[in-house]
């Protein structure tokens, strides 16, 4: 099996690692230079991991025709490029891959998932099927070989398996799922959920603070996900619950980050002002918010995250209007 991973990032670098640990013939393509470098002279990824040897049986490559042979093709990169590099990838295949997906977010135009995107741009001739690997994983801990699970999701159950028995190793295991739906749904909008708890943080809430949100977050997650076609059990699993809890608590996180400094300051002006890094659950809050309001389901987080992203609202101001909505029953998953 010849991989190639498209994007020398964490995540990307973290990922080839885990298959030169499994002895799969992979190689890393990017477009920054340093990285590559770092990585072929190396054997690191100082940018992102410091002091962190990485396997040097992983090799690296500056030309994307390297892709021409690969039997897999892993795309680790934002959202936003996701589409693009679906199209430079496209003029070097002439046989079926399999691409596995790693991004968690929606077209930044369309607002489609991301299997979808990848479909709309691979024709059936050269596309296997879409296989996301997702789930609640941070690369600084896989990259370090700490003990992780996560999903392979596809609608082809075949290629599934097959990146389930790639990817897993002693301290990586990969479980399949087929809901492609409700796992695109869960890891994108707990992003913007991850947001919201950076934030509360950031304002000096504690332990019970983020319980309550965690809690509260997925029944959005839930509410919104069946309302959009996503199976009820899937957010209870790794593509749900899981990835909401890694990503709410962890500093490792780009969206807590984020939501930290906002809460500390108050304001979401500076965040615009200097943020240079991809956070993707703030596009995932508009977009949720959009896509709420057109369907009618309610969702008050995510609506006080936008609020304070979008309209500049206080973050003090979006929790007491939370925490003063009409009282009632608890009904986690269904009750508006």
């Amino acid at each position: 099996m010849k991989t190639v991973v498209i994007g020398s990032g964490s995540w990307g670098s973290g990922l080839a690692q885990v298959l030169a640990d499994n002895h799969v013939d992979v190689t890393i393509y990017g477009n920054c230079a340093e990285e590559l470098q770092d990585i072929a002279e190396n054997h690191r990824n100082e940018k992102f991991f410091p002091n962190v040897d990485l396997n040097p049986a992983i090799k690296v490559s500056t030309t994307i025709d390297v892709v021409k042979d690969a039997d897999m093709i892993v795309l680790s990169v934002p959202t936003i490029a996701i589409e693009s590099v679906c199209r430079d990838l496209l003029p070097y295949l002439d046989h079926k891959v399999i691409i596995v997906n790693t991004s968690k977010g929606f077209h930044p135009v369309t607002n489609e998932r991301m299997s979808n995107v990848i479909r709309s741009v691979i024709p059936e001739q050269y596309l296997s099927s879409v296989v996301s690997l997702i789930g609640p994983s941070h690369a600084e801990e896989v990259v370090i070989r700490m003990l992780t699970t996560i999903c392979a999701v596809s609608l082809n159950e075949a290629d599934a398996i097959t990146v389930q028995n790639t990817f897993s190793n002693a301290y990586l295991r990969v479980y399949r799922g087929k809901d492609e739906i409700g796992s695109e749904i869960g890891v994108a909008l707990k992003n913007a959920i991850a947001v919201a708890s950076g934030v509360l943080s950031g304002i000096g809430y504690g332990d019970n603070t983020k319980a309550a949100l965690i809690t509260r977050g997925l029944a959005e997650m839930i509410r919104f996900g069946t309302a959009m076609g996503g199976k009820l059990e899937t957010f209870m699993g790794l593509t749900g619950i899981g990835d909401l809890i890694v990503t709410c608590t962890s500093v490792h996180s780009r969206n807590f980050q984020a939501g930290y400094e906002i809460g500390r300051s108050n304001d979401a002006k500076a965040f615009w002002e200097n943020n240079t890094k991809t956070v993707e659950g703030v596009r995932t809050a508009q977009v949720i918010h959009d896509l709420a309001k057109e369907k009618g389901i309610e969702m008050p987080i995510i609506e006080e995250v936008y609020q304070v992203l979008y309209h500049g609202k206080e973050p003090r101001q979006s929790a007491y209007d939370l925490m003063h909505r009409e009282l009632k029953e608890e009904h986690p998953y269904h009750s508006i």
